[in-house]
């Protein structure tokens, strides 16, 4: 029993060691936050890790709907083109403005697409804290956003033509 404290409270020792440093490096403000310095390798590391578990652990329910539809592909198009090219670009677009000074940096959707359809959703939906990504919930509804979706996955095989034939938008 005498050995059990003594391991309780060397972990609880421990643990409050640890609070009073994270405490004090947060209250130093000697991390610089700022976009335009790039993270240390193990946080990044760590930023991308807490991101993707999360990601995971709250989009595997997702039922995801037939994403073949034609309308729903253009519907998603004419969002895609409206909400998230400034950042993301689209097919033809090489630059932009606002996504240069961006960190993290967002992905070109238009070469990329996407991997999993929930976690896109999810994503497009709810956002992520700290990346300049919105949550479009208040904006999109479900339908609206899966129509992004299936979209994303049409999008790199895409011609700058297509694309804007696609999206309703003249080049």
């Amino acid at each position: 029993m005498r050995s059990s404290v003594i391991v309780a409270s060397s972990v609880l020792g421990t643990l409050a060691a640890g609070a009073l440093a994270a405490a004090g490096f947060v209250g130093s403000g000697l991390y610089n936050i700022g976009a335009d310095d790039h993270h240390t390798k193990p946080v990044f590391a760590l930023i991308q890790q807490l991101r993707q578990r999360s990601i995971d652990v709250r989009s595997r329910e997702l039922i995801v709907p037939e994403l073949e539809d034609a309308g729903s592909i253009q519907a998603g198009a004419m969002s895609y083109a409206s909400h998230c090219t400034v950042c993301h670009l689209g097919p033809g677009l090489g630059k932009s403005e606002l996504r240069t000074g961006m960190y993290p940096h967002p992905p070109n959707l238009s070469q990329e697409g996407i991997d999993d359809p929930r976690a896109a959703f999810w994503i497009i939906k709810h956002g992520i804290k700290m990346s300049a990504m919105p949550s479009w919930s208040k904006t999109l509804d479900d339908a609206a956003i899966w129509d992004v979706v299936a979209f994303l996955r049409k999008v790199p095989q895409m011609t700058p033509e297509d694309y804007q034939q696609l999206a309703g938008k003249p080049r």
